[in-house]
């Protein structure tokens, strides 16, 4: 399809963007036969094809060969640049005399902290919730500490675990109202609040492999269901929003698939993406 003109309306898509959570795998964090093979028709169709996710970059490792990825993965929402070998292409740490003080203002909206720094998970408990379900989804476990207090160097993600959505919210604004724009603060799960360096956040993500690719971000298509998933689709030229997303994020999207309990990922890929192939 390389140099037709669309007959779709809507703008011409070189490039989508897909979260993995919730979007890209289902709630078992599998991907389906229909997934591997919409990634493989973007190809053919002459459509790149990236991903970016809260992850760690190890607990996005496993999607490399099926989806036979080769750009750039964005992990900790883009705090970590890696390529398909896992090797570090740009990074953005949260500033060293910030970590104890956001993790202390975490803990006191009674939330678990987490800590990511390099290729690395530390927890403090490892019974805390969540613990085995993230161990389950990246699928490395993590490491027990007692003290973050020499780990405050090149942290990429620290984020805030409970399932009392007030105390997430509140923890939010806390952290919001308290470091402003020296930090991005956003929710990948109504149980996480994950807080990273201003520049880790999906919006910058697209931005980046704009750049990188010499695409135009309105030639860029997103697709997720989390609200920091939003930075992204505002960038975008066109966005879709997952049926297992919140009332917010689909507002904020140009469509809406089925969940990811349901194909959405290809069906999206189908629907709104292939017909709009540049």
């Amino acid at each position: 399809m390389a140099g037709c003109v669309s007959h779709v309306e809507g703008p011409s898509v070189r490039l989508l963007l897909a979260d993995v959570d919730g979007t890209l795998v289902t709630p078992e964090k599998a991907l389906t036969e229909r997934t591997v093979a919409a990634v493989r028709k973007l190809g053919a169709e002459g459509v790149l094809f990236a991903i970016t996710s809260g992850r760690p970059p190890r607990g996005m490792a496993m999607l490399i060969e099926p989806l036979e990825l080769e750009l750039p993965l964005a992990a900790f929402n883009g705090g970590l640049l890696v390529d398909r070998h896992l090797v570090v292409l740009e990074q953005h740490e949260i500033a060293q005399r910030s970590v104890l003080p956001i993790v202390d203002l975490l803990e006191s909206h009674a939330l678990d902290a987490w800590l990511y720094r390099g290729a690395d998970w530390y927890v403090r408990r490892l019974s805390a919730p969540h613990v085995d379900r993230e161990a389950r989804t990246v699928a490395f476990t993590p490491t027990l500490v007692d003290s973050y207090d020499q780990l405050t160097d090149r942290v990429a993600k620290l984020v805030g675990v409970s399932d009392d959505p007030r105390a997430i919210a509140a923890a939010t604004s806390a952290v919001q109202d308290r470091f402003g724009d020296h930090l991005s603060v956003a929710s990948s799960q109504p149980y996480y609040l994950d807080v990273t360096h201003p520049k880790a956040n999906k919006g910058a993500v697209l931005l980046d492999l704009a750049a990188r690719y010499a695409i135009k971000p309105e030639e860029i298509a997103t697709i997720g269901d989390g609200p920091n998933d939003m930075l992204m689709f505002a960038k975008s030229g066109l966005s879709i929003a997952m049926g297992n997303a919140g009332s917010d994020v689909k507002r904020a999207a140009s469509f809406v698939t089925t969940s990811d309990a349901e194909e959405g990922f290809a069906n999206a890929v189908e629907r709104f993406i292939l017909p709009r192939a540049a």
